[in-house]
């Protein structure tokens, strides 16, 4: 014997179950188990004519019904044909992995689909590993390599460079993952970037990025990269491409004399012109200290320091005619102690006549003003100063540089107070590794491009310094 189908009783509505019988006479088997499906008796007796049953076949629980239960029928069969001893509970799974198949696939799929679902959510995207980076390196949990925390003004130059990112994707409506990352990506980006538009009075105006300002965004997103695949989050290489890099060119950043910085203390500043003058003096510090803006703009009693150095000298006995005698000679010594913010390097400033000249007039406590209104208030004192000499420049317009003429006075920024000492520094005969203790450069090639001596000037300090070229 083998398994057979047959009805059970109707119920109410003129239905009959479905009834599947497994008998095996040489295994013991005796079971008998509903199938959990209904159908008609006239439709069950029938259902071996296919021209009566041709009616029926755009019924989906009719056909499932017949369907399902020939099914069971066959495969219960084909296991007693292979000797398979079956039991009970055996032929109630065969019946549900035929009734309930459809039912089991699409929860099989839900499944795998929140499966994937939650994988993608736990998934770190690029999206979210930019948002992770910079949150780390606000708070201090991620430090630079050299274990410090992160400079204010890197974060914001970092920060600075993914909020381009983000409006890069906004504008081109897709939001790119690290795979996404491509020679493509990078043309696409840079072109955003250097044809940048802004409303103005209702108008779209240019506003694209400097090919050095396209250079450092790209310098901050390949920075992520590599951090990112460094940590295990993605193996895409693409981004490696030696085509792939922040082009930068040098741009001639300006210095200012001695003569210059003398015409600019001689201004007078009084009453509602008082901040002009409280930038210039903030500034003048930035160039007698050749230190960053976050540095000497920052300046307070507890960064100076003054101490007493005692030598003995010898000098003419007035008792004695001829003969000398040796005295103790004193020097007061006042100098800077400061620990740069973006290095973390802890440097030493001597402090010279005119620095110091400044810093008693504030009485060692020198006020703080925000960047942006200092370097307002530049511009404005070096027109002031007369320093208006033209200037040739390279700026970038549509994404292409081009060599322009500018007044002086516009190109000076607080950056130029550190330039300046650097240079007055080096004009002076300063050996070079004397001004890195000072400028807390770690290389000569890293200070030498603060070094923008006219070539004139350079060639008078050689001459005067050494009678080679006599």
């Amino acid at each position: 014997m083998a398994a057979i189908l047959f009805l059970g009783d109707k119920n109410k509505d003129g239905l009959a179950p479905i009834i599947v019988r497994v008998q095996s006479k040489k295994y013991k088997i005796q079971i008998r188990q509903q199938i959990g499906l209904l159908i008609a008796p006239n439709i069950w007796d029938k259902r071996d004519n296919e021209r009566e049953m041709k009616k029926y076949s755009q019924n989906p629980v009719i056909m499932k019904a017949l369907k399902d239960s020939e099914e069971i029928r066959l495969t219960i069969n084909e296991k007693l044909d292979n000797d398979i001893i079956l039991n009970k509970d055996d032929v109630r799974e065969i019946i549900n992995s035929v009734v309930y198949r459809q039912q089991r696939e699409e929860e099989a799929a839900a499944a795998a689909e929140a499966a994937r679902q939650e994988a993608e959510a736990n998934r770190m995207t690029l999206a979210k590993y930019i948002d992770m980076y910079i949150s780390q390196i606000k708070s201090g949990a991620r430090m630079t390599d050299k274990s410090r925390k992160y400079a204010p003004s890197t974060i914001r130059a970092i920060v600075t460079a993914m909020n381009q990112w983000k409006a890069f994707q906004k504008k081109v409506k897709k939001v790119y993952d690290f795979d996404d990352i491509d020679m493509q990506c990078y043309y696409d980006y840079t072109s955003f970037l250097m044809n940048k538009t802004k409303v103005v009075d209702g108008k779209q105006v240019f506003d694209g990025y400097s090919i050095n300002s396209v250079g450092k965004c790209v310098k901050e997103l390949k920075a992520i990269l590599y951090t990112a695949q460094i940590e295990g989050y993605h193996h895409n290489d693409l981004w490696k491409d030696k085509k792939f890099k922040g082009t930068r060119i040098e741009v001639d950043n300006v210095y200012l004399t001695r003569e210059e910085l003398d015409k600019i203390m001689a201004l007078k500043y009084e009453g509602i012109h008082s901040g002009h003058g409280i930038a210039r003096d903030i500034f003048m510090v930035g160039v007698w200290t050749a230190q960053r803006v976050s540095d000497y703009n920052n300046l307070s009693k507890d960064s100076i320091h003054t101490y007493t150095k005692r030598t003995i000298a010898d000098v003419p006995d007035p008792e004695n005619p001829g003969k000398t005698k040796p005295v103790v000679v004193e020097k007061d010594i006042t100098y800077i102690d400061i620990k740069q913010q973006k290095t973390g390097a802890q440097v030493a400033i001597p402090c010279s006549s005119q620095l110091l000249e400044i810093l008693k007039k504030y009485d060692f406590q020198m006020p703080h003003l925000e960047d942006q209104v200092i370097n307002r208030y530049l511009k404005e004192i070096c027109k002031d100063a007369g320093i208006d000499q033209l200037v040739q420049i390279e700026v970038t317009n549509g994404g292409t540089p081009k060599k322009v003429w500018k007044p002086k006075y516009e190109l000076v920024h607080t950056h130029t107070a550190r330039r300046t000492g650097a240079t007055l520094m080096y004009l002076s005969g300063m050996d070079i590794y004397d001004i890195m203790k000072i400028t807390g450069h770690t290389s000569p090639a890293m200070l030498r491009k603060y070094i923008k001596a006219e070539n004139l000037t350079v060639v008078e300090k050689i001459t005067d310094k050494y009678d080679y070229f006599d």
